[in-house]
C-alpha cells in the first residue's frame, strides 16, 4: 500500500512549491529508488495540463561516472542535459540515494573538474529563477541509506521527513503560508540594515549586508524549508568561524571545519577530517573562496543533525554560510561552480548583532517583530 503522505507531498511540490501551470515543461528527476514519488508527481503534472519529462537515474550512476571518466568526459555536457537548464519552465528534483557515502573515496580532483563543467548551468538556472523564467524545488524521498545516515530506522526517518514537510497534513499549504508570513516580519526588521556581527564558539565574524535583500525561504525552492538568507557584500567578510556540524558535499563528510576570512576571501582553512577534500573544493575556482550566502535557520521542527543538508541547514537555532556562488535574487555577485553550505549551532551562547543591536541570542530572535 502506498504511503498517503507521498501523494500529499507531491501535491505540495506541484501546487505550492512550483505552482505548475498548463503547457509548462516540467523536469522530474531522481534516482529509481524514488519511483513512488516520481510517479505521483508525473500524474499530478499531467492533471495540471503541463508537459512532464521524467529523468530517472540508477543509484550507482554518479559513482561510475566520476570513478572512471577521463578529463574529456568529465568536461563534456550532453546537449539534452543543457536543455534541462536552458528551456524547462520548472524542475523538481528528488534526493534519493542508495549509498550516501558512495563518493567518499573518489579522487576529489575529478569531483572538482565535474563541478567546474556543470557550474555554468547551475548559475544559469539560478539566474533564470531570479528572473521568474523557471521554478525549481528540491525535496527528498526517504531511503534506507538516508535513514542510516541519520541513525534512524526507515520508519522513523520517513516520519521525520514527512513531519518536516507536512507538519499540518490537513492543510500543508496553509502551514507554509504561515511560515512565510512569520519570516516576512524578520525580513522587514532587517531591511535597510548594514552590518552583521556573529559570535559563537571559536567564531567571530563581521560582514556588510548594505543594499542586499534577505530572501524568505518558505518552501518555494526547498521542501522542507525554514530560513532567511542574503548574500553579504563580496569583500566584507572578516574574522573566523568554526562549524559545529560536519560539512557534507558531494558525498564527502568534512568535520571540524575552520575558516579564516580577510576582505571576503577564505585565506586559511582547516578540517579535522578530510582536509584534502576541503582544500581542493575551495580551490575549484576563484569564487570558491568567497561567500555566496549567509542564512539563519528557523525551522523549530528540525532539531537534530541528520547528515542531509536539505534538512540540516534549516535547524532552528543555527546559522549557515555557503562558500561559492551567490543567489541573484539576494544581490549576490560571486560566481563559482560550487555552493557549499556549512552550519553552526547557535543555541549555547551564540549571538548575532545587527547594526550594533542584539538581534539573536542562544538560537532565538530577541527583537520585536
Amino acid at each position: 500500500m502506498t504511503d498517503p503522505r507521498i501523494e500529499k507531498l507531491a501535491d505540495l511540490l506541484v501546487d505550492y512549491c512550483t505552482e505548475i501551470k498548463p503547457r509548462q515543461s516540467v523536469l522530474l528527476a531522481g534516482t529509481t529508488l524514488a519511483e513512488p514519488m516520481l510517479m505521483a508527481l508525473y500524474k499530478k503534472v499531467i492533471l495540471k495540463g503541463a508537459y512532464p519529462f521524467l529523468s530517472p537515474e540508477f543509484p550507482d550512476t554518479r559513482y561510475q561516472f566520476l570513478q572512471y571518466a577521463n578529463d574529456d568526459q568529465l568536461a563534456h555536457i550532453p546537449e539534452p542535459y543543457k536543455i534541462m537548464f536552458e528551456k524547462f519552465d520548472a524542475r523538481i528534483v528528488l534526493i534519493s540515494e542508495a549509498n550516501t557515502k558512495a563518493l567518499s573515496n573518489v579522487n576529489p580532483e575529478k569531483i572538482t573538474k565535474r563541478s567546474q563543467a556543470v557550474g555554468g548551468l547551475i548559475n544559469l538556472m539560478l539566474d533564470r529563477a531570479a528572473k521568474g523564467e523557471m521554478r525549481w524545488v528540491g525535496a527528498l524521498f526517504p531511503t534506507q541509506a538516508h535513514a542510516m545516515n541519520a541513525s534512524m530506522s526507515l520508519e522513523e526517518y520517513e516520519n521525520f521527513v514527512y513531519g518536516a514537510c507536512l507538519p499540518d497534513l490537513d492543510d500543508p499549504i496553509g502551514y507554509w503560508k504561515k511560515v512565510s508570513a512569520y519570516q516576512s516580519k524578520i525580513i522587514d526588521w532587517l531591511k535597510g540594515r548594514k552590518t552583521v556581527h556573529v559570535i559563537s564558539n571559536e567564531t567571530d565574524l563581521r560582514m556588510n549586508i548594505e543594499g542586499r535583500p534577505f530572501i524568505n525561504c518558505d518552501g518555494k525552492e526547498n521542501m522542507p524549508d525554514g530560513e532567511v538568507f542574503t548574500s553579504p557584500l563580496e569583500d566584507s567578510m572578516n574574522g573566523h568561524v568554526y562549524f559545529s556540524y560536519p560539512a557534507i558535499y558531494n558525498g564527502n563528510e568534512v568535520s571540524g571545519v575552520r575558516l579564516w576570512f580577510e576582505n571576503g576571501k577564505v585565506v586559511k582553512a582547516s578540517a579535522e577530517k578530510n582536509d584534502d577534500f576541503l582544500q581542493k573544493t575551495l580551490d575549484t575556482d576563484e569564487g570558491g573562496r568567497y561567500v555566496g550566502e549567509w542564512a539563519i535557520g528557523t525551522n523549530e521542527g528540525i532539531k537534530q543533525f541528520t547528515g542531509e543538508i536539505l534538512f540540516d541547514e534549516k535547524i532552528g537555532g543555527s546559522f549557515h554560510l555557503a562558500v561559492g556562488t551567490g543567489y541573484p535574487e539576494s544581490g549576490g555577485l560571486n560566481r563559482s561552480a560550487i555552493h557549499w553550505d556549512m552550519i553552526c549551532d547557535m543555541r549555547a551562547g551564540g549571538e548575532i548583532w545587527v547594526d550594533d543591536i542584539l538581534f539573536y541570542k542562544d538560537g532565538k530572535f530577541v527583537v520585536s517583530f
